[in-house]
Protein backbone atom coordinates (compact mmCIF):
# COMPACT_ATOMS: atom_id res chain seq x y z
CA UNK A 1 0.00 0.00 0.00
CA UNK A 2 1.33 3.56 -0.27
CA UNK A 3 1.91 5.62 2.50
CA UNK A 4 -1.31 7.66 1.69
CA UNK A 5 -3.04 5.22 3.01
CA UNK A 6 -4.19 4.24 6.55
CA UNK A 7 -2.06 0.84 7.01
CA UNK A 8 -5.51 -0.61 8.85
CA UNK A 9 -9.53 0.63 7.59
CA UNK A 10 -12.23 -1.52 8.61
CA UNK A 11 -15.74 -1.21 8.37
CA UNK A 12 -18.59 -3.40 8.95
CA UNK A 13 -22.32 -2.69 8.00
CA UNK A 14 -26.09 -2.94 9.01
CA UNK A 15 -28.14 -4.41 6.58
CA UNK A 16 -32.16 -3.70 6.63
CA UNK A 17 -34.88 -5.92 4.93
CA UNK A 18 -35.87 -3.63 2.25
CA UNK A 19 -31.78 -3.98 1.15
CA UNK A 20 -32.27 -8.07 1.08
CA UNK A 21 -34.49 -7.27 -2.14
CA UNK A 22 -31.54 -5.79 -3.88
CA UNK A 23 -30.45 -9.49 -4.57
CA UNK A 24 -26.99 -8.70 -3.05
CA UNK A 25 -25.84 -7.04 0.54
CA UNK A 26 -22.71 -5.95 1.75
CA UNK A 27 -21.68 -6.59 5.43
CA UNK A 28 -17.78 -5.70 5.80
CA UNK A 29 -15.32 -3.90 3.45
CA UNK A 30 -11.78 -3.15 4.56
CA UNK A 31 -8.07 -3.19 3.58
CA UNK A 32 -4.76 -3.68 6.38
CA UNK A 33 -1.00 -4.08 6.03
CA UNK A 34 0.04 -6.52 7.85
CA UNK A 35 3.84 -5.55 8.14
CA UNK A 36 6.49 -8.31 8.87
CA UNK A 37 6.88 -10.20 11.85
CA UNK A 38 3.58 -8.26 13.37
CA UNK A 39 0.68 -10.63 14.78
CA UNK A 40 -1.97 -11.88 12.48
CA UNK A 41 -5.12 -11.72 12.19
CA UNK A 42 -5.45 -8.28 13.67
CA UNK A 43 -8.02 -8.51 16.84
CA UNK A 44 -9.77 -5.41 15.91
CA UNK A 45 -12.77 -7.12 14.29
CA UNK A 46 -16.19 -8.22 15.58
CA UNK A 47 -16.52 -11.81 17.63
CA UNK A 48 -18.23 -13.31 14.87
CA UNK A 49 -15.02 -12.39 12.33
CA UNK A 50 -12.35 -13.69 14.69
CA UNK A 51 -10.21 -16.32 14.28
CA UNK A 52 -7.07 -17.74 14.46
CA UNK A 53 -4.11 -19.28 12.52
CA UNK A 54 -4.48 -22.39 14.82
CA UNK A 55 -8.25 -22.43 14.21
CA UNK A 56 -9.14 -21.25 11.41
CA UNK A 57 -12.82 -20.08 10.86
CA UNK A 58 -16.24 -20.40 9.69
CA UNK A 59 -17.87 -17.48 8.14
CA UNK A 60 -21.99 -17.22 7.14
CA UNK A 61 -21.23 -15.01 4.24
CA UNK A 62 -18.81 -14.90 1.08
CA UNK A 63 -15.57 -12.77 1.32
CA UNK A 64 -13.39 -11.87 -1.30
CA UNK A 65 -9.94 -11.30 -0.03
CA UNK A 66 -6.71 -9.52 -2.51
CA UNK A 67 -3.76 -9.25 -2.15
CA UNK A 68 -1.83 -6.58 -3.39
CA UNK A 69 1.41 -7.37 -1.45
CA UNK A 70 3.43 -10.34 0.06
CA UNK A 71 2.58 -13.96 0.15
CA UNK A 72 1.10 -16.31 2.61
CA UNK A 73 -0.85 -19.58 2.08
CA UNK A 74 -5.11 -20.12 1.84
CA UNK A 75 -6.42 -23.54 3.23
CA UNK A 76 -10.31 -24.28 2.64
CA UNK A 77 -12.10 -27.72 4.02
CA UNK A 78 -12.52 -27.96 -0.56
CA UNK A 79 -9.24 -27.18 -1.73
CA UNK A 80 -6.29 -27.85 0.87
CA UNK A 81 -3.32 -25.71 1.04
CA UNK A 82 -2.33 -24.03 -1.97
CA UNK A 83 -0.03 -20.69 -1.63
CA UNK A 84 -0.84 -17.08 -1.78
CA UNK A 85 1.10 -14.51 -3.76
CA UNK A 86 0.90 -10.89 -4.52
CA UNK A 87 -1.75 -10.58 -6.97
CA UNK A 88 -4.00 -13.46 -5.97
CA UNK A 89 -7.54 -13.06 -4.95
CA UNK A 90 -9.41 -15.92 -3.14
CA UNK A 91 -13.10 -16.41 -2.51
CA UNK A 92 -14.17 -17.13 0.71
CA UNK A 93 -17.42 -19.57 0.86
CA UNK A 94 -20.14 -19.28 3.43
CA UNK A 95 -20.30 -22.80 5.57
CA UNK A 96 -16.89 -23.41 4.73
CA UNK A 97 -14.03 -23.76 7.10
CA UNK A 98 -11.05 -21.47 6.15
CA UNK A 99 -7.80 -20.60 7.25
CA UNK A 100 -5.19 -17.54 6.06
CA UNK A 101 -2.16 -16.43 7.01
CA UNK A 102 0.66 -13.90 5.69
CA UNK A 103 4.17 -15.39 5.97
CA UNK A 104 6.05 -13.55 8.67
CA UNK A 105 8.70 -12.68 7.11
CA UNK A 106 6.93 -10.99 4.63
CA UNK A 107 3.37 -10.11 5.68
CA UNK A 108 1.16 -9.04 3.09
CA UNK A 109 -1.22 -6.41 2.29
CA UNK A 110 -4.64 -7.50 2.00
CA UNK A 111 -8.19 -6.22 1.24
CA UNK A 112 -11.23 -7.78 1.34
CA UNK A 113 -15.49 -7.32 1.08
CA UNK A 114 -17.79 -9.58 2.41
CA UNK A 115 -21.37 -10.19 1.29
CA UNK A 116 -24.45 -12.66 0.53
CA UNK A 117 -27.01 -12.90 -1.46
CA UNK A 118 -28.83 -14.87 -3.85
CA UNK A 119 -27.37 -13.29 -6.81
CA UNK A 120 -23.68 -14.63 -5.59
CA UNK A 121 -25.45 -17.83 -4.68
CA UNK A 122 -27.03 -18.11 -8.57
CA UNK A 123 -23.23 -17.36 -9.58
CA UNK A 124 -21.97 -20.08 -7.59
CA UNK A 125 -24.78 -22.90 -8.68
CA UNK A 126 -24.45 -21.77 -12.24
CA UNK A 127 -20.65 -22.61 -12.02
CA UNK A 128 -19.13 -19.35 -12.95
CA UNK A 129 -17.44 -19.91 -9.00
CA UNK A 130 -17.08 -23.33 -6.86
CA UNK A 131 -15.48 -24.03 -3.44
CA UNK A 132 -12.55 -26.48 -5.39
CA UNK A 133 -11.24 -23.41 -6.90
CA UNK A 134 -11.37 -20.61 -4.53
CA UNK A 135 -7.88 -18.53 -5.67
CA UNK A 136 -7.65 -16.56 -8.55
CA UNK A 137 -4.84 -15.08 -10.38
CA UNK A 138 -5.42 -12.11 -11.24
CA UNK A 139 -2.29 -10.10 -11.31
CA UNK A 140 -1.59 -6.68 -9.79
CA UNK A 141 -4.10 -4.81 -10.77
CA UNK A 142 -4.77 -0.96 -9.71
CA UNK A 143 -8.36 -1.10 -11.14
CA UNK A 144 -8.98 -3.73 -8.45
CA UNK A 145 -7.75 -1.81 -5.58
CA UNK A 146 -9.46 1.32 -6.84
CA UNK A 147 -12.53 -0.51 -6.29
CA UNK A 148 -12.45 -1.52 -2.86
CA UNK A 149 -11.18 2.21 -2.35
CA UNK A 150 -14.38 3.16 -3.32
CA UNK A 151 -16.45 0.68 -1.65
CA UNK A 152 -14.60 1.57 1.50
CA UNK A 153 -15.28 5.32 0.94
CA UNK A 154 -19.01 4.23 0.11
CA UNK A 155 -19.03 2.36 3.72
CA UNK A 156 -17.79 4.94 5.48
CA UNK A 157 -20.24 8.03 4.22
CA UNK A 158 -23.06 5.51 4.13
CA UNK A 159 -25.10 7.78 2.04
CA UNK A 160 -29.09 6.95 0.79
CA UNK A 161 -28.37 3.65 -1.07
CA UNK A 162 -24.78 2.90 -0.33
CA UNK A 163 -25.87 -1.06 -0.09
CA UNK A 164 -27.04 -0.95 -3.68
CA UNK A 165 -23.59 0.65 -4.65
CA UNK A 166 -21.57 -1.50 -2.52
CA UNK A 167 -23.46 -4.36 -4.62
CA UNK A 168 -22.72 -2.67 -7.81
CA UNK A 169 -19.05 -3.17 -6.48
CA UNK A 170 -19.40 -6.81 -5.52
CA UNK A 171 -20.45 -7.49 -8.93
CA UNK A 172 -17.50 -5.28 -10.84
CA UNK A 173 -15.10 -7.25 -8.80
CA UNK A 174 -16.27 -11.01 -9.34
CA UNK A 175 -16.54 -9.71 -12.79
CA UNK A 176 -13.03 -8.84 -13.02
CA UNK A 177 -11.96 -11.89 -11.20
CA UNK A 178 -13.57 -14.35 -13.08
CA UNK A 179 -12.21 -12.73 -16.38
CA UNK A 180 -8.39 -12.12 -15.53
CA UNK A 181 -8.25 -15.77 -14.30
CA UNK A 182 -10.20 -17.18 -17.15
CA UNK A 183 -7.50 -15.21 -19.15
CA UNK A 184 -4.40 -16.92 -17.86
CA UNK A 185 -4.50 -19.70 -20.86
CA UNK A 186 -3.57 -17.06 -23.32
CA UNK A 187 -0.75 -16.19 -20.66
CA UNK A 188 0.57 -19.95 -20.00
CA UNK A 189 0.55 -19.91 -24.19
CA UNK A 190 2.78 -16.55 -23.92
CA UNK A 191 0.42 -14.95 -26.79
CA UNK A 192 -1.34 -12.61 -24.96
CA UNK A 193 0.67 -9.77 -25.62
CA UNK A 194 0.43 -10.69 -29.48
CA UNK A 195 -3.06 -10.55 -29.77
CA UNK A 196 -3.27 -7.10 -27.54
CA UNK A 197 -0.49 -5.83 -30.36
CA UNK A 198 -2.73 -7.76 -33.04
CA UNK A 199 -6.04 -5.59 -31.84
CA UNK A 200 -3.94 -2.29 -31.37
CA UNK A 201 -2.79 -2.88 -35.09
CA UNK A 202 -6.22 -3.22 -35.73
CA UNK A 203 -7.74 -0.35 -34.09
CA UNK A 204 -4.44 2.07 -35.87
CA UNK A 205 -5.49 0.72 -39.09
CA UNK A 206 -9.00 -0.12 -38.99
CA UNK A 207 -10.08 2.13 -42.23
CA UNK A 208 -6.91 0.78 -44.49
CA UNK A 209 -6.47 -2.10 -46.87
CA UNK A 210 -4.52 -4.02 -43.77
CA UNK A 211 -5.22 -7.81 -44.32
CA UNK A 212 -5.33 -10.95 -41.84
CA UNK A 213 -2.15 -12.23 -43.35
CA UNK A 214 -0.06 -9.28 -42.72
CA UNK A 215 -1.62 -8.38 -39.06
CA UNK A 216 -0.57 -12.37 -38.18
CA UNK A 217 3.34 -11.40 -39.99
CA UNK A 218 3.34 -8.46 -37.49
CA UNK A 219 2.96 -10.39 -34.41
CA UNK A 220 5.79 -13.01 -35.53
CA UNK A 221 2.21 -15.85 -35.55
CA UNK A 222 1.51 -18.36 -38.16
CA UNK A 223 -1.68 -17.53 -40.05
CA UNK A 224 -3.76 -20.63 -39.26
CA UNK A 225 -2.21 -20.06 -35.46
CA UNK A 226 -3.18 -16.54 -35.42
CA UNK A 227 -6.98 -17.01 -36.55
CA UNK A 228 -7.52 -19.64 -34.30
CA UNK A 229 -5.98 -18.20 -31.29
CA UNK A 230 -7.66 -14.35 -31.67
CA UNK A 231 -11.02 -16.13 -31.80
CA UNK A 232 -10.55 -17.92 -28.51
CA UNK A 233 -9.34 -14.49 -26.61
CA UNK A 234 -11.76 -12.01 -28.81
CA UNK A 235 -14.74 -14.57 -29.31
CA UNK A 236 -14.67 -13.17 -32.97
CA UNK A 237 -12.19 -14.54 -35.91
CA UNK A 238 -9.44 -11.55 -36.91
CA UNK A 239 -11.87 -10.47 -40.09
CA UNK A 240 -14.90 -10.93 -38.20
CA UNK A 241 -13.22 -8.40 -35.73
CA UNK A 242 -12.51 -5.66 -37.89
CA UNK A 243 -16.24 -6.25 -39.55
CA UNK A 244 -17.69 -5.48 -36.03
CA UNK A 245 -15.45 -2.46 -35.23
CA UNK A 246 -15.63 -1.01 -38.55
CA UNK A 247 -20.09 -1.45 -38.74
CA UNK A 248 -19.58 0.01 -35.24
CA UNK A 249 -17.71 2.88 -36.52
CA UNK A 250 -19.95 2.97 -39.01
CA UNK A 251 -23.29 3.51 -36.68
CA UNK A 252 -21.40 6.64 -34.89
CA UNK A 253 -21.01 7.91 -38.24
CA UNK A 254 -24.92 7.43 -38.97
CA UNK A 255 -25.88 8.86 -36.01
CA UNK A 256 -23.47 11.82 -35.82
CA UNK A 257 -23.02 12.86 -39.08
CA UNK A 258 -24.64 13.91 -42.23
CA UNK A 259 -22.05 12.68 -44.53
CA UNK A 260 -23.55 10.20 -47.17
CA UNK A 261 -24.04 6.31 -46.41
CA UNK A 262 -21.47 5.87 -49.62
CA UNK A 263 -19.19 8.14 -47.54
CA UNK A 264 -19.42 6.45 -44.48
CA UNK A 265 -18.80 3.35 -46.51
CA UNK A 266 -15.41 4.02 -47.89
CA UNK A 267 -14.69 6.25 -44.41
CA UNK A 268 -14.81 2.95 -42.40
CA UNK A 269 -12.78 1.13 -44.36
CA UNK A 270 -15.30 -0.65 -47.16
CA UNK A 271 -14.04 -0.53 -50.55
CA UNK A 272 -17.29 -1.37 -51.88
CA UNK A 273 -20.47 0.46 -50.41
CA UNK A 274 -22.96 -2.26 -51.61
CA UNK A 275 -20.94 -4.63 -49.39
CA UNK A 276 -21.24 -2.21 -46.59
CA UNK A 277 -24.96 -2.06 -46.98
CA UNK A 278 -25.06 -5.84 -46.92
CA UNK A 279 -22.91 -6.32 -44.11
CA UNK A 280 -25.07 -3.12 -42.12
CA UNK A 281 -28.39 -4.97 -42.41
CA UNK A 282 -27.01 -8.23 -41.68
CA UNK A 283 -25.77 -6.91 -38.74
CA UNK A 284 -28.53 -4.48 -37.03
CA UNK A 285 -31.48 -5.85 -39.35
CA UNK A 286 -32.15 -3.21 -41.13
CA UNK A 287 -30.66 -0.23 -43.34
CA UNK A 288 -28.43 2.51 -43.29
CA UNK A 289 -30.49 4.87 -44.23
CA UNK A 290 -33.15 3.58 -41.86
CA UNK A 291 -30.54 3.34 -38.95
CA UNK A 292 -29.99 6.88 -38.79
CA UNK A 293 -33.39 8.20 -39.45
CA UNK A 294 -34.56 6.30 -36.17
CA UNK A 295 -31.01 7.48 -34.21
CA UNK A 296 -31.29 10.65 -35.09
CA UNK A 297 -34.48 10.89 -35.06
CA UNK A 298 -34.62 9.96 -31.40
CA UNK A 299 -31.39 12.97 -30.85
CA UNK A 300 -34.50 16.00 -31.67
Amino acid sequence: MSDSKEAIHIKYLVVNEHDLLWGMTVNSVGYQQIVPGSHYPTQNHPTRYLFSTQKGRVLDEYQLVYISAGKGKLITDSCKQQPVKEGCMFLLFPGEWHNFMPEKQTGWDEFWIGFKGSNIDSRVENGFFNKQKPLFNVGLNDKIVDLYMQAVQIAIEQKAGFQQMLAGIVTQLLGLTYSLDKNLIFEDLKVTNQINKAKIIITENLYTGINVEEIAERVNMSYSWFRKVFKEYTGFAPAQYIQELRINKGKELLTSTHLSVKEIAFKTGFENPEYFFTVFKKKTGMTAIKYRTITQSSKI
